[in-house]
């Protein structure tokens, strides 16, 4: 509740930028997506957004949305709310992207309205829930680009329309069985006397539907489409040529029951892109290939295919893409000599083949080519004239093989490679041959040789990206060349380098991004002062330190001006691990904006810590345990960072955390999000307590004598918390409530002639909302005969905004002839249920004009679980409670029971 009373303050002093603290909400501004991107994995987010917001645990949309800003523009919601009510995002015109994963059962007509900058919006369901939308639920959606369910079933749904701003629609995880379905969920999907002309789309993905293997004919008559994918169906690729499709550029139909080319729909399209991935082919007749003449892109990744017919080049003159990946090719010979022709092709993917020989020119009829892919095989050794002829080559990755053996002049005859992966091979380097013709190489992934480094290692001087693995315990290279004058990004996954810290500038001017990747941080520290980064990199922009859990000391970065985003993670020692300050890990750094630390051992931060971190704006602790947050922070909050994410890690169960509780509700400036809200014990483990509200109940501010008086108080609060708990709870607002009600009733009593706002009030709780809405009003509100044409108030639909709930309680009853309370065992749960029908019995008796009392039971209800029973049984007469039947032939009875009671009180 006081976050709540909070919320409206924030709204007007925080920048746009800024997020405040909510307990299922997280808020994070687009491009800092990817340092909390799993929290956002319920449904599908765009980092392009400037300002995202997830919510978990949501079970009163209305309460949630108080905790998210206004401006947010990209918003995920989790939870069991079933029913979408009207204007449920009236108050986020701005949104661009709604992803509701709340189990919706039902859309009300008007609940997606004011929503005219939305250009995503996704409904997703793991269990399959049937979806009821009405006809305009999407109409007023003027900017709708991107439309998916993701999981709900959408059987019973008639006519629904789609805005014509749609480009692309998705219908996955669901219940479909046949594509004709579609037309009648969506009529105008296909072409008819109603619909006009045919409709576009970009893409219509029915994808992840494993009951989906119908096709009726013409099902999509006249829609033009760009995409249509059918991976993880039951349909074969074949039968889309029966759909009545006008147009389609790409089929995609991975894990399907395809057995052969599509040949003829491949034909009567003329696709352009075909993607048969993980289908079990596992031969390609010559004949088929002739009407794939149009492809210009075959995907074949896991075919089951040993060999290609000859000619397979030659039959698909346009094809600049083939994947052949993980298959079991015997031979990647894909150029024969017989005519001569070349390919036009750009893409090759042989990765994963178990390929251990490559024949002279295997490549020669493909001068076009310009990335190969070949990891992952069994290749040993490699020659020049395996890539004669590609001259225009950009990208070659050779890593996973057993390379041992490369001939001297091997990369020869690739003057254009700018891309090049070694990684994870058994090479021996010769400074004679290594890296020598490629002019334009700037992006090299090597794996160091395992063998004793006896020459300098020879790289080329024009790189941008260089990434170095080693294997440890081995010998460290030397580079040959003093200086890389244009190298940006460096990758050492393990200290297989030999570098001397004070020319680490001069070898490598231009660095902007380091990554050191299991390593030890005692390698980059100065021997006799652990405080000391070594090296100094004034143009370095990005720090990424991956440890190999042995660092038996902590080191501090520092001394690196430019820097804006530095990554910790895993620098601490497992064997023996030692608990740091942040002031330990991190220095001088005015140019960071972003700090990431996980697993670094780190128990105290203070506002020490950030006393040379001026620019720092976002702050995320990830794995770390028992953190302690000094109480300097407090004095330091305006320079605090303005996002402060505890993610997978616990504050520390202990009174010095106690004052942060009451400080991130009211801080101005920083929005602090705790993902773990439970107590993290000295002895390890978490206990069952709630942190914040344990810690202010647990921990005292003074000593002596004051300690002892206030131990004494709060013993005694404790004693009395119950009692006060529930003479708050029940008898001040139930007081209260029936005063109110007693006068409205004697004021109504006076003023002649004064008619009823309500014909009847109706109490329910949440979880029994969807039998009122669609049961109860039907019947009471509905037009005659089929309803009695009465006024109905509810609580969720009528009371007045930003009035107290008790006021509303009060007025409403008072205002209407007769109270139906339905009832459960939730609702008797509810304190707001649990107080209405307090208020409606004492009115029976106290009230000048008592209203009529009716109890509809949805399910059995104990006696002893009903407040003042006996009171009610004096006062009700048996026909003014009926049980809710379970049978439908028994349903008439219970309706002809309440519209008799309801004519007896004067209604009908």
């Amino acid at each position: 509740m006081g976050m709540c009373l909070l919320l409206p303050g924030l709204f007007l002093s925080l920048p746009l930028t800024t997020g405040w603290t909510a307990s299922n909400c997280l808020v994070t501004e687009g491009s800092r997506l990817p340092l909390v991107s799993r929290f956002f994995l319920t449904c599908p987010t765009d980092s392009r957004l400037h300002l995202l917001a997830a919510c978990s645990s949501v079970t009163n949309l209305t309460q949630a949305l108080e905790a998210v800003p206004q401006n947010v523009e990209g918003l995920c919601l989790a939870g069991s709310t079933s029913v979408l009510h009207p204007d449920a995002f009236s108050l986020f015109p701005g949104l661009k992207l709604l992803g509701l994963s709340l189990h919706l059962t039902q859309l009300l007509p008007g609940a997606l309205q004011g929503l005219g900058q939305l250009q995503q919006l996704f409904f997703i369901s793991r269990q399959k829930d049937y979806l009821f939308l009405p006809p305009e639920a999407f109409s007023n959606l003027s900017s709708l680009q991107y439309l998916a369910f993701l999981g709900p079933c959408l059987d019973g749904n008639l006519g629904v329309r789609l805005p014509p701003s749609l480009q692309r629609l998705a219908i996955k995880f669901s219940c479909l069985q046949n594509v004709g379905k579609l037309a009648d969920i969506f009529p105008d999907l296909v072409f008819g006397p109603s619909s006009g002309d045919a409709r576009t789309l970009d893409m219509l993905d029915l994808s992840f539907n494993n009951q989906l293997k119908m096709a009726s004919p013409g099902a999509l008559q006249g829609l033009k489409l760009g995409t249509l994918l059918l991976d993880h169906t039951k349909m074969e690729a074949a039968a889309v040529g029966g759909l009545g499709l006008q147009r389609l550029d790409t089929l995609s139909a991975m894990y399907t029951a395809t057995a052969e080319l599509p040949a003829v729909a491949v034909a009567h399209f003329e696709l352009e892109e075909l993607n048969l991935g993980s289908t079990p082919l596992g031969h390609i007749a010559l004949e088929a290939l002739a009407s794939c003449y149009s492809l210009r892109s075959l995907g074949l990744k896991s075919s089951g295919l040993t060999d290609l017919p000859s000619g397979f080049l030659a039959a698909m003159p346009r094809l600049q893409r083939l994947n052949l990946a993980s298959n079991q090719l015997r031979s990647a010979m894909l150029c024969t000599n017989e005519t001569g022709a070349v390919s036009g092709l750009q893409v090759l993917d042989l990765s994963q083949n178990g390929l251990r020989t490559l024949p002279p020119a295997a490549f020669s009829c493909l001068p076009h080519l310009r990335e190969l892919l070949l990891q992952g095989n069994q290749l040993v050794c490699l020659e020049g004239q395996v890539f004669q002829g590609l001259r225009r080559l950009e990208m070659l990755d050779l890593g996973r093989n057993p390379l041992e053996a490369l001939g001297e002049d091997w990369l020869a005859p690739l003057p254009a490679l700018t891309t090049l992966n070694l990684l994870d091979t058994h090479m021996v380097l010769s400074s004679a041959w290594v890296f020598w013709g490629p002019e334009n190489l700037h992006d090299l992934r090597l794996q160091l040789p395992s063998g004793p480094s006896r020459v300098a290692l020879p790289l080329p001087v024009r790189l941008t990206s260089l990434e170095l693995h080693a294997i440890s315990g081995r010998e460290h290279w030397k580079l040959a060349s003093n200086i890389f004058p244009v190298l940006q990004t460096l990758t050492l996954k393990g200290w297989g380098l030999q570098l001397k810290t004070q020319n680490v500038t001069e070898i490598f001017p231009a660095l902007r991004q380091l990554s050191l990747l299991g390593n030890s941080l005692e390698a980059l520290c100065s021997q006799d002062n652990s405080s000391y980064f070594l090296w100094q990199l004034p143009g370095l922009q990005y720090l990424r330190v991956q440890g190999d859990g042995h660092s038996s000391r902590p080191c501090c970065i520092t001394g690196l001006p430019s820097l804006r985003e530095l990554k910790l993670q895993a620098v601490q020692s497992r064997a023996r691990p030692r608990l740091v300050r942040l002031e330990e890990l991190v220095g001088e750094l005015p140019s960071l904006e972003v700090l990431y630390l996980a697993q670094t051992g780190l128990e105290t931060l203070s506002a020490a810590a950030f006393q040379g971190l001026g620019s720092l704006q976002v702050l995320v602790l990830d794995w770390e345990t028992g953190l302690v947050l000094d109480s300097s922070l407090q004095e330091h909050s305006p320079q605090m960072p303005q996002y402060m994410y505890i993610l997978s890690a616990s504050l520390a169960c202990q009174c010095a955390n106690a004052w942060v509780g009451p400080w991130h509700e009211r801080s101005p400036r920083t929005y602090m999000h705790v993902v773990s809200q439970l107590c993290h014990s000295e002895a390890g483990g978490r206990l069952k307590n709630p942190l914040f509200p344990f810690l202010q109940s647990h921990c005292p501010t003074t000593v002596g004598l004051e300690l002892f008086l206030g131990s004494s108080a709060l013993l005694l609060l404790l004693i009395s918390l119950p009692l006060l708990q529930e003479a708050r709870n029940s008898w001040i607002l139930y007081l209260q409530a029936l005063l109110r009600a007693w006068l409205q009733g004697l004021k109504c009593r006076r003023s002649e002639g004064k008619r009823f706002l309500y014909d009847v009030f109706v109490s329910h709780c949440g979880q029994d909302e969807g039998w009122v809405v669609w049961e109860l009003l039907p019947a009471l509100e509905g037009c005659r005969p089929a309803g009695q044409g009465l006024r109905l108030c509810l609580p969720e639909r009528d009371f007045e905004p930003g009035k107290d709930v008790t006021d509303n309680v009060a007025d409403s009853m008072a205002s209407s002839r007769v109270v139906l309370c339905v009832l459960s065992r939730q609702a008797l749960r509810t304190p707001r249920c649990c107080l209405e029908l307090r208020l409606a019995t004492s009115l029976l008796l106290a009230a000048p004009r008592p209203p009529g009392l009716l109890l509809v039971f949805l399910e059995p209800v104990s006696r002893h679980q009903l407040p003042r029973y006996h009171r009610l049984a004096r006062l009700l007469r048996r026909g003014d409670y009926c049980m809710w039947p379970k049978e439908d032939e028994r349903k008439a009875e219970f309706w002809a029971w309440l519209r008799s009671r309801l004519r007896q009180l004067g209604l009908g």
